[in-house]
């Protein structure tokens, strides 16, 4: 470990608390509906949206109706990606003359950009078509994080709305967010690109001549704009099969530094805004420093793990931190910050190798997943989560003082924390049964590169990645074969709106509720108790529920390693 690599991970832990605030004033004006300095330019877009689609968007829903809406048009926009890449091969914008992707990698990576897991099987400079990249995945990277913004704005309007029947209208919200955050954000971040070296080019290669005197053809394409929104709106399909480890994608280390950035920013301007939503903005700082806590101890692990190296090696005489997967221009501290950044968030982005990763320093990537990537995590979907494990904390409250739980001036009753239950359960459940189901099967074995502790956790992590959408890989697992395909897409679906839906049933039961003043009796939900509170409860949860796969696969790893054992 050295002094930069901490003075770094300092920086960006600064960087980020400072862009908590003005993020959060942008969300909270999206959030009520008020107009931006870009309604001017960008308001009779959205007018005319509305004229073509025949919406009222001041009808508001209940959250029925905005559930229903929701997964119907998530449902819509799956297929369409699924008919762009079976259709591949007979459509334009493929100077490369890719052919259609197969049944199964459709279905995958329709479901994949669909859900914002943004998991690939494959390469996407050798597999995907200009057209495919722009019309099929990015577009999908703009709707499903303004999708999980969404929910979080409905959840958000449950807490702080008092005896109200709705909570909000889906089509203007996702419009809304899109046009107004996510696209004028978007171009800035993709001119800076362009002017850092990530090419923006219809071109589908070009050839160069080495130094040796060979001919080598290197791809390109439209990367700037694909790689803007999938930073911003943490979703991690990279353009190519490197992702941001390649120099076509991540140029530099000031580019490395704005994507990291760019990655939390919506997610702890969500946190602020939640605050300002119901009235008391020490709510929203309160569960970031919640998150910081955790993420801090997250990235601290992952960079005293790689900077420590492998014994192993040392034992052979080869000194120093673990290199291995690494880009040399990012080197140890920056690639373990950006490990536990891509985690912490549901983004997927990955600027080094998971799989190389010492065996503790690859733990903290897992578990930041398995803890329902809430420590900041994807955009909406990171606070909605958090909120959930918030609900279920100040249950536990509740029971500790004798009274009826409350938080944020509602009493959270039964049917909220069932509800909670529900939600938070259903990652276990998919990412423990479809790993054991993976572990046991010729099809599943099939798939990890390594034997032992190490193969396991491939498969662990897998499962982990797509249900948690979060769609980076340890880059040990073949998942291109029919078995994977098909279920990690189930996986990712399940871990999509099998969340969702209960947390937008929350907003509807807490928005029908009348609001209760504070008293002598309720627990305080903004002090340092509380804080320890609600990292208490997600480490439990997540430590109880996921220690035994995590002991089979990176701890026995570690064990391994330090006895001399490599697998």
């Amino acid at each position: 470990m050295t002094l930069s690599g901490w003075a770094l991970i300092l920086l960006f832990i600064a960087l980020t608390a400072a862009l908590a605030k003005p993020m959060g004033l942008w969300l909270f004006a999206l959030y009520e509906g008020r107009a931006t300095p870009f309604h001017r330019l960008l308001g009779p877009v959205e007018r005319g949206f509305y004229r073509l689609a025949g919406i009222d968007p001041t009808e508001e829903q209940s959250w029925r109706r905005y559930a229903l809406h929701l997964l119907l048009f998530n449902l819509a926009l799956l297929l369409f990606t699924y008919a762009i890449l079976r259709l591949q091969g007979v459509l334009p914008g493929n100077p490369q003359g890719f052919g259609a992707v197969g049944a199964d990698g459709a279905f995958n990576t329709a479901v994949s950009f669909t859900t914002n897991t943004n998991w690939q099987w494959y390469g996407g400079e050798a597999t995907l078509s200009n057209l495919s990249q722009m019309l099929g995945l990015t577009i999908q990277n703009f709707l499903s994080a303004a999708t999980g913004i969404a929910v979080a704005f409905a959840l958000f309007r449950g807490f702080a709305r008092r005896e109200a029947k709705t909570i909000g209208n889906f089509w203007a919200d996702i419009t809304r967010i899109t046009l107004y955050l996510l696209l004028p954000i978007c171009v800035v971040f993709a001119i800076f690109l362009i002017a850092s070296g990530v090419p923006q080019t219809f071109t589908g290669s070009v050839d160069a001549t080495t130094l040796e005197g060979a001919r080598q053809t290197i791809a390109l394409g439209p990367v700037a704009s694909q790689e803007a929104i999938k930073m911003l709106g943490t979703n991690g399909g990279g353009f190519f099969n490197a992702n941001s480890a390649h120099p076509f994608e991540n140029p530099t280390a000031l580019t490395n530094l704005v994507q990291m950035l760019s990655i939390f920013s919506i997610g702890v301007g969500l946190s602020w805004c939640f605050g300002k939503a119901v009235g008391d903005t020490r709510q929203g700082w309160a569960i970031l420093a919640a998150m910081g806590v955790l993420f801090a101890a997250g990235v601290s692990i992952a960079y005293w793990q790689e900077a420590a190296g492998n014994p192993v090696l040392h034992q052979l005489g080869v000194a120093g931190g673990n290199m291995e997967g690494k880009e040399v221009r990012f080197g140890i501290a920056a690639s373990a910050l950006f490990a536990a950044i891509t985690t912490a968030a549901s983004c997927g982005a990955v600027n080094a190798m998971h799989d190389s990763f010492t065996a503790l320093g690859g733990l903290v990537p897992l578990f930041n997943i398995q803890l329902g990537e809430v420590v900041v995590g994807g955009v909406g979907a990171g606070i909605y989560g958090f909120l959930l494990f918030a609900i279920l904390a100040v249950f536990v409250a509740g029971l500790m003082v004798g009274r009826t739980p409350e938080y944020v001036g509602k009493k959270i009753e039964a049917r909220e924390v069932k509800l909670a239950v529900l939600a938070i359960a259903v990652l276990p459940l998919v990412i423990l049964g479809f790993t054991a189901l993976a572990s046991v099967l010729p099809q599943g074995l099939a798939g990890p590169l390594n034997k032992g502790p190490h193969g396991f956790a491939e498969i662990l992590y897998g499962f982990s990645s797509a249900a948690g959408n979060n769609g980076s890989a340890f880059a040990g697992l073949s998942a291109g074969t029919p078995f994977y395909n098909g279920l990690l897409g189930a996986a990712m679906w399940l871990g999509r709106y099998f969340v969702i839906v209960p947390v937008l049933a929350i907003a509807g039961s807490l928005a029908a509720k009348r609001h209760v003043p504070a008293s002598s009796g309720s627990f305080p939900t903004t002090g340092g108790l509380w804080i320890g509170l609600l990292v208490g409860i997600v480490l439990i949860l997540g430590g109880l529920t996921f220690l035994p796969s995590l002991a089979l696969g990176p701890i026995a790893d570690h064990l391994a390693m330090v006895r001399g054992q490599l697998f």
